[in-house]
């Protein structure tokens, strides 16, 4: 399938996701009808290899389908994301970096299992976050034991898009047996679906409502080969490759920023005001006529693009340069500004376009709350830019007051 028909096909699926948006919004209901489509799109395949029955799409395939699915509902192209994050990460990660980190044979044989499902429909979410640790991988407190042939894992997430609703779940933990010496141990575990709970069923946030992501208990055996890739490496992936972690999100943002112009530009045509005169006859005139409104499309038209541009030249980065260090750099801008973004176009344009855009239920007023998470997602738009800004200086982040990301 072509780079076109892949994207046709994501537009096609924002079109039959955007008139069911504002009544998922409103109960904070997950998008079943949506979830549905995309499994039977074979979206859900995008990144695994044409060998495996997928679509053999890169980061720059994926980039391009999350903002487009984005433009249609956001929560859903979020609950996309977290799967491409899986099946990303297991298919274009190059078997020589993973032999290199210590990979066994077995391990790609499992890899090649858990991408063929995908193809099947089978999807997948990612579990990282704790109450106390937020998503740093180095703080967790989930545990995992080895026990038998296989692995004990305990712990509580806080939050987890899709939680009750998917297939599997990579789940991060770190070695209960593991010293106080050094980083710790963190490994990803694949979990399925039916292992996981009790769902805490509480989710009711400002944005992003259909996104399900209700924390859950884990209390769980798991065999020895759901074990995702190396022991102990997570927080070296997470460094030296953060597009998944981190770019990944970038690219729905960026979708949330195109939609809110699009949706500002339409109410703007489709408005007129009440101008005064000189001879006392007020006349009705097109809110387009203000330069006050059209200098706020204008200022966002060039934020918009200016985030869409650095998000594509991440993704570039991504696959032409994974691993490098100024491929990392590339994607904290991207996810940076996506961010950022996201959220100061839609204050903008909402105020621009006045009060009835921000009543309940306007389309502007549902993308500015789901914009506001943009810069919240793991990692905040201050722990991105302080990455940046430590490489700028040649310093760690984690020194003196920063955090590491991870």
């Amino acid at each position: 399938m072509t780079s076109a028909s892949v994207l046709e096909l994501a537009r096609d699926l924002a079109a039959a996701w955007a008139p069911r948006v504002a009544e998922h919004d409103r109960t904070a209901t997950f998008p079943e009808a949506d979830m549905a489509d995309l499994r039977a799109s074979g979206l859900l395949g995008l990144l695994v290899p044409g060998h495996l029955g997928g679509l053999g799409g890169g980061f720059e395939d994926y980039v391009a389908v999350a903002r487009t699915l984005a433009r249609g509902n956001a929560a859903s192209a979020l609950l996309f994301n977290m799967h491409a994050s899986v099946t990303g990460a297991l298919a274009l990660v190059p078997d020589e970096v993973a032999t290199a980190l210590g990979a066994p044979p077995s391990f790609f044989e499992t890899r090649d299992q858990i991408l063929a499902r995908a193809t099947s429909g089978a999807m997948y979410g990612v579990a990282i976050s704790e109450r106390t640790a937020g998503s740093r991988l180095s703080a967790l407190e989930t545990t995992y034991t080895r026990e038998g042939s296989g692995y004990r894992l305990a712990g509580h997430k806080s939050t987890c898009s899709g939680a009750g609703h998917l297939d599997a779940y990579l789940v991060a933990a770190r070695d209960s047996s593991a010293t106080d010496d050094g980083p710790p141990a963190i490994s990803y575990f694949l979990v399925p679906g039916e292992a996981i709970g009790p769902i805490d069923q509480g989710w009711d946030p400002l944005g992003m409502r259909a996104t399900a992501s209700n924390g859950f208990e884990l209390e769980t055996w798991v065999p020895e080969d759901a074990l995702v890739g190396v022991e102990g490496v997570a927080l070296l992936l997470a460094e030296v490759m953060p597009e998944w972690l981190v770019g990944s999100y970038a690219a729905v943002y960026v979708g949330v920023a195109e939609a809110a112009l699009c949706a500002a530009v339409e109410h703007v045509r489709a408005t007129s005001v009440r101008e005064p005169t000189t001879d006392g006859r007020p006349r009705l005139v097109g809110l387009g006529a203000s330069p006050w409104v059209r200098q706020r499309l204008g200022r966002a038209d060039a934020q918009v693009q200016a985030a869409r541009l650095t998000l594509e030249e991440a993704a570039r980065h991504v696959d032409s340069n994974r691993g490098h260090p100024d491929t990392s750099r590339w994607v904290y801008r991207a996810k940076l500004l996506a961010g950022d973004t996201a959220f100061d176009v839609a204050a903008s344009l909402t105020e621009a376009c006045g009060l009835g855009a921000l009543m309940r239920g306007a389309e502007l007023e549902r993308l500015l709350r789901d914009a506001r998470c943009g810069a919240v997602m793991p990692p905040s738009s201050d722990i991105a830019a302080n990455v940046l800004g430590a490489s700028a200086l040649g310093v760690d982040p984690g020194d003196g007051l920063g955090a590491r990301p991870w």
